[in-house]
């Protein structure tokens, strides 16, 4: 049954994530979402069932148009294969439960942004904001997470997809992630934009008190794969890398196993 339930998930990412592929290349044009039906970007033809079926369509057509043999962009092959196996993996985790819906629509959320951002170096307002406020909400209904006293090795926190799990601690993880990130802006002269500020609030809205443990996961993945860009030539010194994959990278790394690296952190003093 484990395996069945995971292979169904992974299968239900493949296909939402078909859906976010849309949504990375309509929503920075300001294009809607439903109409036209896709299409190939390059003849405009509409693309049949057979053209949609996600994964093995790009596969069997080797990255091509049907149509008029134009090629297609791995990039969604890649973003249906990832959200695929996310999901499968988030199914092992939770089972069947409302974490695991809840996760699903956060990390969907994360890759179009992750993704736009790789592609447009955008962060849009029109994705953070509704998914700042529906954290918050969704926080609104869980308990407070308590704190054992200073020394214990036994910290409690209550076990929760989301960390914060408390409208408290959810706004005050947002606050925190746009105030640093706006002293980052403000001492960096321009080296991380206005969008990284709203969403690092956000991901502070998601993970609340581990806020700056998925600013910390985000800040060594950035740094640790600029210096392979720069030592291999694929990016100068003065490029700039997009940080949003980064801080969902963080989010994802907070809410996964943040409580446990939180615990084994205040077991050690």
């Amino acid at each position: 049954m484990l395996i069945a339930g995971i292979a169904f998930f992974f299968l239900l990412g493949a296909t939402i994530a078909s859906f976010l592929n849309v949504c990375i290349d309509r929503l920075p044009a300001g294009q809607s979402l439903i109409s036209p039906p896709s299409h190939c970007a390059e003849c405009g033809h509409r693309l049949g069932p057979t053209d949609l079926i996600p994964i093995f369509s790009y596969l069997w057509l080797r990255g091509r148009c049907r149509y008029c043999g134009a090629r297609i962009s791995s990039r969604l092959l890649w973003v249906e294969l990832g959200t695929g196996l996310l999901f499968g993996f988030f199914y092992w985790r939770y089972g069947l439960s409302w974490e695991l819906l809840v996760v699903m629509v956060f990390s969907s959320i994360f890759i179009v942004l992750s993704v736009i951002d790789l592609d447009r170096q955008l962060i849009l307002n029109k994705i953070v904001y509704p998914a700042a406020l529906l954290a918050l909400v969704i926080a609104i209904f869980l308990p407070p997470s308590t704190v054992a006293a200073s020394g214990s090795a036994t910290a409690n926190f209550v076990p929760s997809f989301l960390p914060q799990a408390g409208i408290a601690q959810a706004a005050i993880g947002a606050g925190a992630g746009l105030v640093l990130f706006t002293i980052i802006i403000i001492v960096s002269r321009g080296g991380m934009g206005w969008g990284d500020a709203k969403m690092a609030g956000l991901v502070g809205a998601v993970t609340g008190y581990l806020i700056p443990l998925a600013v910390f996961v985000a800040v060594v993945a950035g740094g640790l794969l600029a210096v392979v860009l720069l030592v291999t030539g694929v990016r100068k010194r003065k490029q700039a890398i997009p940080f949003g994959p980064f801080l969902a990278i963080g989010a994802v790394v907070a809410v996964l196993w943040g409580n446990a690296i939180a615990n084994w952190y205040t077991g050690r003093f």
